[in-house]
């Protein structure tokens, strides 16, 4: 069984608190701070790991959750931080976050590695807070919350060539033969549930991999048959074989084939429609009608495509076919398929918002949230912080645009106080 598309939530872990602690010495001022600070939380990773082929190991498992940071401790005791933990992911997954709607990452890399979410930022200590104007400081921050996210995993083989064309063609035979890929392969439609891939060695010792994609049929871009289960592996090849049965067995006429296939192409994607293609008349050794081979060398030359005519079962044309599909590939580039948003984690913290509701402003966004996490609400010192903080980030000044004045209200995530100037 192939599993190719799974939704799978991940939790970092959360930073450790920093400690509120003094030291018991003489002529130390209440003992002096010696609050350690907290461990931070565990990221989560996703690793590519060339020992897994599908996504089948999401099928039960899918809540991730890193460890937590330990507390801070007295004596200027650092908290122990999480454990990482790596998610082993098959070569060729997209990522992609289900809240945001967005494309984060393409792992088509050996080992490739990447930070789906980070741990949260372990809290300072009061040994931190210290000044010569303050060196009784009676509070520490609160670690951070680490990432959650929603992702969706999707596997997209990686191949230069692709094998399209109907069912029982012969291109789990045409596989077999040219490479070590061993398909199963019988007279009878969907003999091949999975893609397969293989790689291709030509005379010349140049080598490329070759997928053979389970048959598409007229209404696979509608989810007809297999539907578009197997459409999209098509995407990442960068040369499409359109093996064709010119015997025009079980009734059908090879152009009109090639006419059908390539409209669900066209309907699925168009820059998939115009992926280059080379025409392939397979079971050549068994042709019995020669209008068949004319009228499929007539369309080709009319739009300029290459044509060959072979054989799997004897071999027959292969050699000269895999010759120049390796020379073909040396002039095309591999390209990236997806179009991957970098996530700018200073663009983030800026997203803080001020709304008004009558004479009260509400400070609401993420930053304002990590912000609150760390103050102590009944320290006179750690309110003071907050306040610098907020004038800082542009908070107050954009409350006064919207209109405060002296004696309203200013509620930050629940907190509130009375604005004078």
């Amino acid at each position: 069984m192939i599993i190719d598309y799974v939704k799978i939530s991940v939790k970092a872990g959360d930073g450790g608190n920093g400690a509120i602690s003094f030291r018991r010495e003489k002529y130390i001022a209440n003992g002096g701070p010696d609050g350690g600070n907290g461990g931070n939380g565990g990221s989560i990773y996703l690793k590519v790991d060339s020992n897994v082929s599908t996504l089948l190991d999401f099928r039960y498992n899918k809540v991730f959750k890193a460890d937590k940071g330990k507390d801070g401790e007295g004596a200027r005791c650092t908290g122990k931080s999480g454990n990482d933990i790596y998610i082993k992911v098959p070569k060729g997954t997209i990522v992609r976050d289900i809240d945001k709607d967005i494309i984060i990452a393409d792992l088509k890399e050996d080992n490739q590695e990447f930070l789906v979410a980070k741990g949260g930022k372990g809290g300072k200590g009061n040994m931190n807070f210290a000044t010569p104007t303050r060196q009784i400081p009676n509070f520490a921050q609160s670690g951070q919350k680490g990432m959650s996210r929603n992702i969706e995993l999707e596997l997209k083989m990686l191949a230069d060539v692709g094998l399209i064309g109907f069912p029982n063609v012969g291109k789990s035979t045409l596989i077999s033969t040219v490479s070590s890929a061993k398909p199963k392969i019988a007279n009878y439609h969907f003999t091949t549930l999975e893609p397969v891939l293989g790689v291709v060695k030509v005379k010349s010792g140049q080598t490329f991999v070759m997928a053979d994609i389970p048959g598409i049929i007229e209404g696979a871009s509608n989810g007809v048959g297999l539907g578009t289960k197997f459409l999209k592996h098509v995407e990442r090849t960068r040369i499409l074989l359109h093996v064709i049965d010119i015997t025009g067995s079980e009734g059908r006429i090879p152009v009109k084939d090639f006419e059908v296939i390539n409209n669900e192409l066209k309907n699925y994607s168009t820059k998939l429609s115009q992926k280059r293609q080379i025409v392939v008349a397979n079971k050549i050794d068994s042709l019995n009608n020669e209008e068949y081979i004319k009228d499929l060398e007539k369309m080709c030359n009319e739009r300029g495509l290459k044509l060959f005519k072979v054989s799997a079962i004897t071999k027959t044309g292969l050699d000269e076919l895999l010759n120049y599909v390796a020379s073909e590939l040396e002039k095309l580039p591999k390209e990236d398929i997806v179009e991957v948003v970098e996530e700018n984690d200073s663009i983030i913290d800026q997203e803080w918002f001020v709304e008004r509701k009558g004479n009260t402003y509400y400070v609401t966004g993420e930053p304002i949230e990590r912000l609150m996490s760390k103050v102590n609400i009944f320290d006179i010192e750690s309110r003071q912080y907050m306040n610098r903080v907020l004038t800082n980030m542009g908070v107050i000044n954009k409350a006064l645009d919207m209109g405060m004045k002296n004696g309203d209200t200013l509620d930050v995530i629940g907190y509130q106080m009375e604005y004078t100037d």
